[in-house]
């Protein structure tokens, strides 16, 4: 990966962060402060419905920084190694834990009027697209295992190689 797009891909990547980080100390407080108003029959939706939205923008932020770390060990040149299944397992991980944070909010959605059922039909789509995600993400960890076992064996031949000459 060439440095012009290890340095755009840490732009990206920081400011997705610094959103992320505004959503969590500005947004958050403003929907939860707008939510005091809801209609008593609602009321109950306010704690859930913000617990799920801190813990989406969570999830996101360890995705993040886990992206980070894997953009850093390419630009050193040792992403081909066992440390970096830790990252790509956690960012698998956060994905599942993102796709059942987002079905949970259809199914806090669906009961009652709140919510007309095509939208929550869509909530449940998003949720089956961020699990989709993580399955990407897993078949991707699978090709860096057969990356590492290949960088192995590699360095294994050229020692033997050594050895020889």
């Amino acid at each position: 990966m060439g440095k012009l797009t290890v340095h755009a891909l840490r732009v990206v990547l920081a400011l997705l962060f610094a959103g992320s980080v505004f959503v969590q100390a500005v947004m958050v407080p403003l929907l939860a402060s707008d939510m005091e108003d809801l209609r008593p029959e609602y009321a109950y939706l306010r704690t859930p419905f913000i617990l799920i939205i801190v813990l989406g923008v969570l999830a996101a932020q360890v995705i993040l920084v886990c992206v980070w770390r894997l953009v850093t060990m390419v630009r050193r040149g040792t992403v081909f190694s066992n440390a970096a299944f830790r990252y790509v397992d956690i960012v698998i991980g956060s994905l599942v834990a993102a796709s059942l944070v987002v079905f949970s909010l259809a199914v806090l959605l669906a009961p009652g009027e709140p919510v007309p059922p095509g939208i929550v039909l869509l909530i449940c789509g998003a949720a089956l697209a961020v699990l989709g995600g993580a399955l990407v993400v897993l078949v991707m960890r699978m090709l860096l295992a057969q990356a590492v076992a290949r960088d192995v064996e590699a360095k294994q031949m050229q020692a033997e190689l050594d050895e020889v000459i």
